[in-house]
């Protein structure tokens, strides 16, 4: 996190890794504020101890693109008297936190300084502010990333995930919960119940972007639901559509193990799409992919909710080809930010067409009911687990993209 000037001193002699060296002022985030920085770093050994950081704050940081390191950082001290200090217990590894390491850059978002990775998070509260009534010390909580002003027309009209001046972990400027301490907004923390694990705790985040695809989509019960890609985002939509009263359900991917899982998951029916033909135009295969959805799960004129989680561009045209007339299509996923789109087909159609982001009201608490009452089993999504010293080995798992990974997960640091 980041220091107040007058707190900075110029440079301070400290212990690193066994080092004798020197704390020297750098530029912060977005205020112009200072943080410190080890000069040290250049030359320290390439073990990382967790155990060397005892009074400190270690983090995993985006320095730049493609460019991640471990620092220790000050331990968060609390921005106001309403907030609470978290021990970290458990982090997910979400598909934005590959994109900014990679591209450092998702749409307006842009990455100019160095921020600690990770959202996705769990953890212990060990420190309230004074006018903090929700929480206690102890307390096990899933932490909600993203804390808004609270006073723009988007935050009072309870569409905060559209507010401008949202403080969002891991997100182009501000901090995320990668470290051992993370300070957040009390009310933005979900004291969770002693049944559920920290890990599955941690998964209410990707839980609670699945509610909120479902809320866009003013999903109902006894609806048809077809659900583009079967990756966490999707089995968990497919999980949520199930929950909410969805008579059928189906997920659509090109990778057969997903589908194979999805179908033991939430979905009811799975499909796998062929692969286009030698010189046939894209935009006619997407076509003919959504004719043969529609007569191989007895769809009539087609679904009546679509939810794209993939932001693959063949995907985006079946769905809209797939969607029912006067039926709602969700796009989730994102990809390249511009694709080949059949306009008219969503026109002469008057398919209702929405964006969804993050989460708005009620999401965290229904994602963690969910999760509690053991009506969606996150642990299945967890494939691959790491110890806080190893997050760059997940990192470069989850990037890798390979089949058999699915969820990663990276335990908080151990005292």
């Amino acid at each position: 996190m980041v220091s107040s000037p007058q707190n900075v001193k110029g440079t301070e002699k400290h212990s690193f890794l066994g080092h004798d060296c020197e704390w020297v002022p750098r530029s912060g985030p977005s205020l112009a504020v200072l943080a410190r920085q080890c000069v040290c770093q250049a030359t320290a050994p390439d073990a990382f101890r967790v155990a060397d950081y005892v009074d400190q704050n270690p983090s995993f940081v985006l320095r730049a693109v493609k460019d991640v390191a471990f620092e220790d950082r000050e331990i968060p001290k609390l921005r106001d008297e309403h907030e609470v200090r978290v021990q970290i217990a458990q982090t997910g590894i979400c598909g934005s936190d590959v994109h900014y390491w990679q591209r450092g850059r998702i749409g307006d978002f842009t990455l100019r300084s160095p921020i600690v990775l990770g959202h996705e998070s769990s953890g212990t509260v060990v420190e309230v502010g004074g006018a903090v009534k929700n929480l206690k010390q102890g307390d096990r909580v899933a932490i909600e990333p993203g804390v808004p002003c609270r006073r723009c027309s988007y935050c009072r009209g309870g569409e905060y995930n559209l507010c401008n001046d949202t403080i969002f972990a891991a997100t182009p400027p501000w901090d995320g919960t990668l470290a051992k301490f993370y300070t957040v907004a009390s009310d933005y923390c979900y004291k969770i119940p002693d049944s559920m694990s920290m890990e599955e705790a941690a998964m209410v985040e990707p839980t609670a972007v699945a509610v909120q695809i479902a809320k866009v989509a003013d999903l109902r019960a006894n609806q048809t639901v077809l659900v583009f890609g079967c990756g966490p985002i999707g089995v968990l939509c497919q999980a949520v559509a199930k929950a909410y009263g969805a008579r059928k359900v189906i997920g659509v991917d090109i990778v057969k193990s997903r589908l194979d899982f999805a179908k033991s998951y939430g979905a009811d029916a799975v499909f796998l799409p062929p692969k286009p033909d030698q010189g046939v135009d894209p935009m006619e295969h997407s076509e003919k992919v959504a004719a043969m959805i529609k007569k191989e799960f007895d769809l009539g004129e087609g679904a009546e909710v679509v939810l794209e989680c993939t932001g693959a561009e063949q995907s985006i045209q079946t769905g809209i080809f797939a969607a029912k007339k006067g039926g709602t299509y969700v796009q989730a996923g994102m990809g390249k930010e511009n694709v080949l789109f059949p306009i008219t087909t969503a026109c002469i159609r008057a398919l209702n067409i929405r964006g969804s982001i993050r989460y708005t009201k009620a999401c965290y608490p229904d994602a963690v009911e969910l999760v509690a009452s053991g009506k969606i089993d996150v642990k299945r999504l967890i494939t691959n687990r790491f110890k806080f010293e190893e997050a760059e080995k997940a990192f470069e798992l989850v990037k890798a993209g390979r089949e058999d990974v699915f969820k990663v997960i990276i335990e908080g640091v151990q005292d």
